[in-house]
């Protein structure tokens, strides 16, 4: 099933047969200490240069509380650090509380922060598509995650709500996080800046005492806030599996993601997003399966070319 692709008609007859009986659950999440909050209002005002209104959207305070926070830690929009120029490419948790999708919104109602990270780019600092990272697990036993409230999965059927899970922040720059499905899969990813591209790793263990097979993800790459890259059509893609890339609007920049193994590339318009969708391998009982992905920026007309410059870089793996 392709999440982005349901009918009106399908997409309503779903989510009232799934949803109309579960109580509405707030999409905020409140910081758990001061060094939490202190964080969160960083990146919201320094980097994603959200309004009062996002801000709270995103972490449930009041205006009065979030004035008085950046007055204490001192944060606005005209003090934030200038980065060194070898610096990675900068990476954040997306915070939510502004959706990142322009269209298609009914395809993800309360987005998940924790499968978010912005990716800034390198010619403009406040301009970062979102990868969603997984957006979406399937399997034999069906549609075992889910990124955001769409189609059911296997445990919404079950009226079991997954915990609420974020991002880990290491030292060296990376991000990872694990999640463990009630019926003992567990799954997990990280992402690991460099200056000229981020590289991606899924992993995923069969915690359950079956094969797991057609072992389908989707990844998301959401282009709303690049500058440039809004546009809502498909007609500034390419495809090249399995690399996938979108081109600005004055022709001189691409941005590209790629998985491997890719099951197919493809984009969404109204979204707008790239997708570079990968399978696991099937995967046995106690074993676990990985897969790789990429994240670039290049500036150029020669994309076809770029491509075959990452493929050089190893990024694939063994």
């Amino acid at each position: 099933m392709n999440l982005h692709v349901v009918t009106e008609a399908a997409l309503l007859a779903l989510v009232n047969l799934s949803f109309a009986a579960q109580p509405e659950r707030s999409n905020f999440r409140r910081p758990k200490s001061e060094a939490d909050l202190r964080f969160w209002l960083e990146n919201m005002v320094w980097y994603h240069r959200f309004s009062t209104a996002e801000i709270k959207a995103a972490i449930g305070l009041s205006d009065d509380e979030i004035a008085t926070a950046l007055a204490r830690f001192k944060i606005g929009k005209s003090n934030k650090p200038k980065r060194a120029a070898n610096a990675p490419l900068l990476v954040l948790p997306y915070p939510g509380g502004r959706h990142p999708r322009i269209g298609f919104l009914e395809g993800a109602i309360n987005p998940q922060r924790e499968t978010k990270l912005s990716v800034f780019t390198p010619w403009d600092e406040e301009s970062y598509v979102v990868v969603d990272v997984p957006e979406a697990i399937w399997s034999n036993l069906g549609l075992a995650y889910l990124g955001h409230t769409h189609v059911p999965t296997i445990w919404t059927q079950q009226n079991i709500e997954l915990e609420r899970l974020e991002w880990n922040r290491r030292a060296d720059g990376t991000f990872d996080i694990e999640r463990r499905l009630p019926n003992g899969i567990v799954f997990g990813a990280k992402v690991m800046p460099a200056t000229n591209a981020v590289r991606m790793e899924l992993w995923l263990t069969n915690g359950t005492k079956e094969t797991l097979r057609d072992l389908r993800v989707q990844n998301c790459v959401m282009l709303k806030g690049a500058k440039g890259f809004d546009q809502q059509t498909n007609d500034n893609k390419v495809f090249s599996s399995p690399y996938v890339a979108c081109r600005s609007v004055d022709g001189k920049r691409w941005i590209i993601t790629a998985w491997a193994p890719c099951h197919r590339v493809w984009a969404n318009a109204p979204v707008p997003c790239l997708h570079s969708d990968p399978k696991f391998p099937d995967c046995a009982p106690g074993e676990t399966k990985r897969l790789r992905g990429w994240l670039s920026f290049y500036e150029g007309t020669d994309v076809e070319a770029e491509f075959h410059r990452i493929e050089k870089a190893g990024w694939r793996g063994p």
